[in-house]
């Protein structure tokens, strides 16, 4: 384990049986609320694109908003939200998937980017891969170059990154 996977593992907090019974949820909330921490967290997502040109960064509703939005700012790129159905004002494409607890709908819209777009995708949690898969598939339908999908926290025991297959795929703390 790096340290800094070490020092960010230190920041979580486990809430068993939410949203529902049987789902142990990871709450970033104590990693967001220190500054240094928080930082840190960007910058090892943003480490690898430093010298590459990344032209947006995509976070997928809502906790990737957060830990996106910032990366944006980090690499001087643009934000793209993905956020679920209905929420968006414009004309979107929608992709369906499954979670590891029901089902939902993602959403972007149509002009977000530019075909040929290099892409950094985020999210804060890699679980079934579900939500990250849909995400990158309206991507794709917009014609990017999807650098890579990174994750704050990836629960390996769920096979995720499986469903990624396709794509580069990095995660900053393995449980």
């Amino acid at each position: 384990m790096s340290a800094l996977e070490e020092s960010l593992k230190a920041k979580m907090r486990s809430i068993p049986d939410y949203p529902k019974k049987g789902v142990l949820f990871w709450d970033i909330t104590p990693l967001l609320k220190d500054g240094n921490a928080f930082r840190a967290c960007i910058k090892g997502i943003a480490k690898p694109f430093a010298a590459d040109k990344v032209d947006y960064v995509a976070g997928i509703e809502a906790r990737g908003f957060i830990i996106g939005g910032a990366v944006a700012e980090a690499l001087h790129a643009g934000f793209v939200p993905i956020r679920k159905k209905g929420k968006l004002p414009y004309k979107t494409y929608e992709e369906s998937y499954q979670l590891e607890y029901g089902s939902n709908t993602v959403a972007i819209h149509t002009d977000a980017v530019q075909p040929g777009s290099r892409v950094l995708l985020v999210d804060d949690l890699l679980a079934t891969g579900g939500t990250a898969w849909a995400a990158a598939n309206l991507l794709k339908r917009l014609g990017v170059e999807i650098l890579e999908i990174v994750f704050l926290i990836e629960l390996s025991f769920l096979k995720g990154r499986e469903r990624l297959k396709d794509f580069p795929v990095r995660s900053l703390i393995v449980y």
